[in-house]
């Protein structure tokens, strides 16, 4: 038995395929998705999901949304997405580090929308970065 999973951003559809098992990063932690798993609706965090498929893992860099699953079939509705392996892994180490100073310099600022957006934007780069190195 498979799952069918679907990554939807707005402006594409990033996967369409079969997987083994999929891991969800939620906003209540990691979500582990088998076939046969009960229905469920959850929100869906800044961060990675993992897919796998035919004794692969693979990364998709996910940037908050929704995820549906019901009937082995799992939908994930997302802001933004990326397959980790289009991600150029330099470039993304270099735009963390760029998020990590730009976020270090509004520490007096806690409240600050600034300081909220530069949160957000460590928050993607982190994912990013991540889904490079769990490519395998």
């Amino acid at each position: 038995m498979t799952l069918t999973l679907r990554v939807l951003a707005p402006d594409k559809s990033v996967f369409d395929g079969t997987a083994d098992e999929v891991i969800l990063p939620s906003t209540t932690g990691l979500l582990g998705i088998l076939p046969g798993h009960i229905s469920l609706v959850t929100a869906i965090d800044v961060g990675v999901l993992r897919v796998l498929c035919n004794g692969q893992w693979n990364s998709i860099a996910l940037m908050g949304g929704f995820a549906e699953v019901e009937n082995d079939d799992v939908t994930v509705l997302v802001n933004g997405a990326e397959l980790g392996k289009d991600i150029d892994a330099n470039t993304a180490e270099v735009e963390l580090e760029q998020a990590k100073t730009e976020f270090g310099q509004l520490e007096d600022q806690p409240t600050s929308t600034e300081r909220l957006k530069a949160q957000q934007n460590l928050n993607k780069a982190r994912a990013r970065v991540q889904a490079t190195k769990n490519e395998s």
